[in-house]
């Protein structure tokens, strides 16, 4: 059932975020494609990651997610990359910036990027879905073409 359930999730187009945190004098970071809006009152998302991963056990405070727009593929794959390295490494030569609120890296040329700060956490199957409250939106591109997730692949969002 395994495959069955990948291949018929797969055919649900999702949004891709980069999440980031600074870990004490690091910055970690991961692609997610599993994130999403909660309550507009108060402004909360919701991001899954996988339970065995690092970013899992340090996400329980303030972090940044950058939604991707469509010319930030690469980004996108070194950040989904297992063993990747430091997010300063990952993001040599893209241009960034440190968050207000959060301090955590956040992504120039996406379409948004969100402040959050984890309110709660559950754990679902192999996963754990992180709620966080949004505490500062640095910027909102509405022009700008997302970055989505569709069967296995990267893809721009056309409509």
């Amino acid at each position: 059932m395994s495959d069955d359930f990948t291949e018929a999730m797969g055919q649900l187009a999702g949004g891709v975020a980069v999440v980031c945190v600074r870990d004490g004098r690091d910055d970690i970071g991961t692609t997610v494609t599993s994130f999403t809006s909660v309550s507009l009152d108060p402004p909360l998302v919701l991001a899954c990651l996988a339970t065995e991963s690092y970013m899992s056990e340090i996400l329980g405070g303030r972090w940044a997610a950058t939604l991707l727009s469509a010319g930030q593929t690469t980004l996108a794959s070194r950040f989904a990359s297992p063993g990747r390295p430091s997010a300063r490494l990952l993001l040599a030569g893209v241009p960034h910036h440190r968050g207000r609120y959060s301090d955590a890296f956040i992504v120039d040329g996406g379409v948004a990027a969100v402040e959050c700060e984890t309110v709660r956490q559950f754990e679902a199957g192999d996963h754990t879905l992180f709620i966080a409250q949004v505490h500062a939106v640095d910027y909102a591109t509405p022009t700008a073409k997302p970055l989505i997730r569709l069967r296995g692949r990267y893809r721009a969002f056309e409509h």
